[in-house]
């Protein structure tokens, strides 16, 4: 019951994933390509995060 208002940590992140790819076409798209590998490196290591996240837990 307490569980149904708990943010799910999956979506927060994809939220964040899509903000960075986002802000990286923006940066590309005015010519910085370093700051655009920069912004890239960010993103991958949210998908990372996500990919962690949506892994079943083995523990089990």
């Amino acid at each position: 019951m307490f569980g149904l208002f708990k943010k799910d940590p999956v979506k927060e992140l994809e939220k964040q994933y899509r903000k960075l790819m986002e802000e990286a076409m923006h940066i590309q798209r005015s010519g910085d390509l370093r700051a655009y590998a920069e912004k890239i490196v960010e993103a991958e290591a949210v998908a990372k995060q996500i990919e962690e996240a949506k892994k079943p837990d083995k523990s089990l």
